[in-house]
């Protein structure tokens, strides 16, 4: 991992770390880098940001993987179109990841050097994966796709998280980690508040750790969380979740 806040790689970070390499046979050469859209912790790389990363990876001989588990939440957050948020800034691979955003099960693999995808079948046979009922995977994507259901997920999503944010944002006792750019909300609760939100049924994760950003503390009377909406939320529950922080 390289340091950045919000779990994103700094383009400073990167490139500190590529120009100290040394050569080979006494350090193993870095062949792929990895982005995550949006991060673990919520934030969203810009198309201006992917383009100067990839761009200093390819100088360094480096292909560019994006892991879009949430591919669709920083697509419609950024506005743009899939292309201009992908090859067009020189990512090479992208999983674009179904899973979170409403399939049961899906991610495709979508290679952009046609070089990579040439070798992929023989990629995944030698890990040991190959599905036998592929067309379980294909209705999914079908479904998903079909109308832009894949984005009306990633709004609603999107929006109830941002609903959220603001709502949290007002509640004394409680203050975000960092900015929600997706659908992912980092309180930091009073232990108060927090005790206050579990008698009343609230069910969520407490965030171990480092928290998102190096300029953030804990005080002892403070935990940090993680809340992640879904297509599924609506307005009654995110609601119901802020006047239980309220008491």
């Amino acid at each position: 991992p390289l340091e950045g806040d919000d779990g994103k790689i700094a383009l400073s970070a990167l490139e500190g770390f590529l120009t100290s390499l040394r050569r080979p046979p006494f350090e193993v050469m870095p062949v792929s880098l990895s982005l995550t859209q949006s991060t673990e912790f919520g934030a969203v790389y810009s198309v201006d940001e992917v383009a100067a990363i990839s761009e200093l990876a390819h100088a360094h001989g480096i292909k560019v993987h994006m892991d879009g588990a949430r591919f669709a939440n920083a697509l419609v957050s950024l506005g743009c179109s899939a292309a201009e948020l992908t090859w067009k800034a020189g990512i090479d691979a992208l999983t674009f990841g179904a899973t979170k955003n409403g399939a049961m099960a899906l991610d495709a693999m979508l290679f952009f050097d046609d070089t990579l995808a040439e070798t992929i079948d023989f990629r995944r046979l030698r890990s040991g994966q190959l599905w036998s009922k592929g067309r379980y995977l294909g209705a999914q994507a079908c479904a998903y796709l079909e109308d832009d259901l894949w984005l009306r997920n990633a709004r609603q999503a999107n929006a109830m998280a941002a609903r959220l944010a603001a709502g949290l944002e007002q509640i004394d006792g409680v203050r975000l980690a960092c900015p929600c750019q997706a659908n992912e909300v980092f309180p930091i609760f009073r232990l108060d508040v927090d005790k206050r939100l579990k008698a009343a049924g609230a069910g969520y994760y407490e965030w171990p750790g480092a928290g998102p950003r190096n300029s953030v503390e804990l005080g002892s009377n403070e935990v940090l969380c993680r809340l992640v909406t879904s297509f599924q939320a609506g307005e009654e529950g995110v609601d119901a979740f802020l006047a239980a922080a309220r008491g």
